[in-house]
């Protein structure tokens, strides 16, 4: 058999990155959702409100609102969980779901990015709302129906630093004659958060400000897009994306 390999000259540089060509460099495609944002400004994210960052790693579990999402359910069985330990560095961890009782994620985490159904029984899809959360505290849900987080939040991992190349919003609202002001921010390690960009938005899809160079952010910083509305119940949802490269 014969392996063909792409012309680095001819290909582009984004292709390159996604078939794994590219050494110590992967993408990145953050996407979130929020269905209800009203006046008082929230992140774009599937649990509501502002995002709470853990101040230090923490233990973590998952659990189902519905007791078919279980090992041996007709739901969602496995779930695969993507965050920084307390160092900083990037873990990927699957678990075990057991329905309506909390299952403890095997590494404390100091953040979660992202979280995925891995596996599911007969009905192909979780059964139920799932949540990680330590406490009282949500840190990453998965909504009924999709199967995968939706959350413009992330934190660079340590030891590698993120290129932004594009971000935009997509808005809809209840009401005619409704716009949406949204940020994309940042929060350096040790730092607050700011404006990378704001913009306001009627209803359909809006980009964040052209960026002429990539923008750069350092390891453990954290990024998210937040947004309000001038009037309630408006659906935003956000994406950002770019390069992580290895220092």
């Amino acid at each position: 058999m014969i392996t063909s390999y792409p012309d680095p000259i001819q290909t582009p540089y984004e292709l390159l990155v996604a078939q794994g060509l590219v050494t110590d460099v992967s993408s990145l495609f953050k996407f979130g959702f929020n269905s209800d944002i009203d006046t008082a400004e929230e992140t774009v994210w599937d649990g509501g409100g502002i995002y709470i960052y853990p101040s230090s790693a923490l233990a973590m579990t998952i659990v189902s609102s519905d007791v078919n999402d279980a090992a041996a359910g007709t739901g969602a069985r496995t779930v695969t969980v993507i965050g920084l330990d307390t160092n900083y560095l990037e873990v990927t961890q699957v678990v075990t779901l057991n329905g309506t009782t909390p299952v403890s994620i095997p590494t404390s985490l100091i953040r979660v990015y992202r979280a995925f159904v891995t596996t599911a029984g007969s009905g192909g899809t979780a059964a139920g709302t799932l949540t990680i959360a330590n406490g009282g505290t949500t840190y990453a849900q998965i909504t009924l129906g999709a199967n995968q987080t939706l959350m413009t939040v992330y934190t660079v991992p340590a030891g590698y630093t993120l290129y932004l190349t594009s971000g935009f919003i997509t808005t809809g609202s209840a009401s005619a004659n409704q716009y949406i002001v949204a940020r994309l921010i940042q929060r350096p390690f040790g730092g607050v958060f700011r404006d990378i960009s704001r913009l306001t938005a009627p209803s359909g899809q809006v980009s964040f400000d052209g960026f002429a160079a990539p923008l750069k952010f350092l390891e453990k910083t954290d990024l998210e897009i937040r947004a309000y509305g001038s009037s309630n119940n408006n659906e935003v949802s956000g994406v950002f994306s770019g390069f992580l490269i290895k220092n």
